[in-house]
């Protein structure tokens, strides 16, 4: 079910079965020539619909601005960044929005400048704005003091049990660090192309690789739908694992 789509009758039977509230963290990225710039975010709705086949979900809209940077291309590549401060308070008031509305069961999932888990600007605003909007909701809810009330004197039993309130938004990557070494991962090359390619193929044109030559992308001619089609399957395996 998309929350857009969503009505209060089947939202609110969702909260209370803590069905996960699913984000696909997007960007607008060059992705050389041949790719489309919503590339990142593409392949996180698309493995998010697949993974909607075998598990109950809630996916939110996609969010599509972000840090992107322009690491890979200049300010005229058409790539839009946002600054990372901007960003985090952004995602701060949707996480507060969320968790106001009764939600605690959140997974941010991101494919962008995630290689091998590392943490990057996106990723750590996305993080640091969870964490933050957490806190504040717990002080404002519970108020000052809250965790150092005799009340709270079973708090670390309780986390024992699962109820941890730092675990209701979760920040994930699409490919774990095991699932990229089985299969490979790059930017708009061979593997990344390829995992698009199978899963919207209206997002590459191989013919237009040439169009703006760039290292990262020379790789690109190797693509293939059944290596996207590999990637895909080992994916939503362990997202299925991981989204609980």
């Amino acid at each position: 079910m998309k929350l857009e789509n969503g009505m209060p009758r089947e939202l609110d039977s969702a909260k209370q079965r803590r069905v996960p509230l699913v984000i696909a963290g997007g960007t607008i990225e060059y992705h050389g020539a041949h790719c489309a710039y919503g590339c990142d975010g593409i392949i996180v709705e698309k493995l998010l619909e697949q993974l909607e086949e075998r598990k109950e979900l809630v996916i939110a809209p996609t969010i599509w601005y972000s840090p992107a940077s322009y690491a890979v291309g200049g300010r005229e590549s058409g790539t839009v960044h946002i600054e990372e401060d901007v960003f985090e308070n952004y995602c701060y008031y949707l996480f507060r929005s969320l968790l106001w509305s009764g939600w605690r069961n959140i997974y941010v999932v991101i494919h962008h400048q995630f290689e091998m888990e590392s943490l990057m600007p996106m990723t750590l605003s996305y993080m640091k704005a969870a964490k933050k909007a957490v806190m504040r909701y717990l002080e404002e809810t519970k108020g000052e003091g809250w965790w150092g009330s005799e009340q709270y004197k079973d708090y670390y039993e309780s986390l024992e049990g699962g109820d941890n309130p730092f675990s209701w938004i979760k920040v994930i990557p699409t490919m774990t660090a095991e699932v990229q070494t089985a299969t490979g991962y790059d930017h708009a090359g061979e593997f990344e192309t390829s995992l698009l390619w199978a899963l919207d193929p209206n997002a590459v044109d191989l013919s237009r690789l040439n169009d703006r030559a760039h290292w990262f992308t020379r790789s690109a001619a190797n693509a293939k739908k059944e290596l996207g089609q590999k990637m895909a399957k080992l994916t939503v395996n362990s997202l299925a694992e991981r989204i609980r």
